[in-house]
């Protein structure tokens, strides 16, 4: 069962409708291109903010592997290895920036773009 990896644009590049219904995107990027935070804040806050949202996240909901298995994506190398991460776990990404997912029960989890890509305005 190949979902991450499966053929997911119809013949006018929009996505196709995943098992459960939703949009599905395999040929996904990891977080938008650009935004901003406010208030500013410096590399070592973002760490800092990053490390609580993985240490907590799994608390709000969801199953702890499969928030494993999306930090192991987030923090991937490449696109081609993050898809394997989540195609592993069974996780649908439905949305093109990777910021929203759902795992083969329905649960959702969502990413903040901050925990994917630096914002444009990170102070030095």
């Amino acid at each position: 069962m190949g979902c991450i990896s499966s053929k997911g644009f119809d013949a006018n590049n929009q996505p196709v409708k995943s098992v459960s219904g939703g949009p599905h995107y395999p040929n996904f990027s990891r977080g938008p291109a650009r935004f901003t935070l406010m208030p500013r804040i410096t590399r070592s806050e973002l760490t800092k903010k990053r490390e609580e949202f993985w240490d907590t996240q799994p608390s709000y909901g969801g199953q702890r592997e499969i928030w494993d298995a999306v930090k192991a994506a987030v923090e991937a190398e490449d696109v081609a290895t993050a898809r394997l991460f989540l195609e592993s776990a069974g996780i649908i990404v439905a949305t093109p920036h990777m910021t929203t997912l759902y795992d083969e029960r329905g649960s959702r989890y969502e990413l903040p773009p901050w925990v994917l890509v630096d914002p444009e305005n990170l102070s030095p």
